[in-house]
């Protein structure tokens, strides 16, 4: 990421500076997807203001007025220009890097913002699946926030340096006085991005079990849906320990309910069939075992 411009330059040719870098245009991007995710325009002014206004269209079934399907399918186009950019930033990286080739069509299928560009172009074209929105907004979210703190802030707030107090050694050097603003929001993204990603693998998962229950009444597009989204979550399993602990956790709770006593032995039956076919689809698709590479990386995202 480039650093922010100097401190010295008057704040006109900072801002200037600011909005020449890929970085500024992968920061607007994540500012749209954030706002439309959440059914605004350009009158909603307020994150807070934003999410009532999203749940009321719910609440009167307003989920397909006009402005509804604006901002769902603003809001995937604005997804699919902030990972476009992050993957033609890592193109332009390896090739300015002097590397011959640009990596194989499979390594590019396990880079996971190739993954995620290309489920906002799946669900841009896609029937409404508001659940679809909610794992791109949280990134909207920490990638805003990051930016706002590391770029932002020390462009229109530069450091201020502090001398040393009187009296001190003549060979102590002055101090930067800390931004309150920029501090507030790395505790935030610190403190709760953890438990924002274990939320993200939630809801990809209940994606798609609202996939399965669109597929099962062969709602029209869901079949294909499900086995592009399939692929997708296959991939995050293999490289997310998050989605690898949400997996987890619900098998441990399902265990635990078909255990119970009053339980009738068929359920118990189907679990174990459901768990067992689970782990031979996951031992079939282990791409490493037909490509003969290491096993895909895990990443804690």
């Amino acid at each position: 990421m480039a650093p922010p411009p100097s401190a010295s330059l008057p704040l006109q040719q900072r801002l200037i500076q600011l909005a020449q870098t890929l970085q500024f245009a992968w920061f607007v991007g994540y500012v749209i997807s954030l706002s439309t995710f959440l059914h605004s325009n350009i009158s909603h002014l307020t994150l807070l203001f934003c999410i009532a206004r999203y749940s009321l269209s719910y609440i009167t079934f307003n989920y397909y007025s006009g402005w509804a399907r604006f901002s769902y399918r603003t809001a995937f186009v604005s997804a699919a220009v902030t990972y476009g950019i992050v993957v033609y930033k890592a193109f332009r990286a390896r090739s300015r890097g002097g590397a011959k080739a640009q990596g194989s069509p499979l390594a590019l299928a396990s880079d996971e913002n190739v993954q995620y560009l290309a489920m906002a172009l799946v669900w841009l074209f896609s029937p409404q699946y508001p659940l679809a929105m909610l794992p791109f907004g949280i990134y909207s979210v920490f990638h805003v926030a990051t930016y706002t703190r590391t770029n932002l802030i020390p462009t229109l707030q530069p450091a201020q340096s502090v001398a040393p107090a009187a009296g001190a050694s003549p060979s102590a050097k002055a101090t930067t006085k800390p931004n309150a603003t920029a501090d507030t929001i790395g505790k935030f993204v610190k403190e709760y991005y953890d438990a924002s990603m274990g939320l993200v693998a939630i809801l990809e998962i209940l994606l798609w079990g609202r996939l399965l229950l669109s597929a099962i009444t062969f709602q029209r597009g869901s079949w294909i849906l499900i086995t592009i989204y399939t692929a997708f979550l296959r991939a995050r399993f293999a490289q997310s320990s998050f989605v690898q602990g949400q997996f987890k956790q619900l098998e441990a709770r399902v265990d635990s309910l078909v255990g119970a006593q009053s339980t009738p032995p068929v359920a118990r039956q189907v679990w174990e069939t459901v768990k067992t076919s689970a782990r031979t689809f996951h031992d079939v698709t282990d791409v490493g075992k037909y490509v003969g590479g290491a096993p895909a990386q895990k990443k804690a995202s």
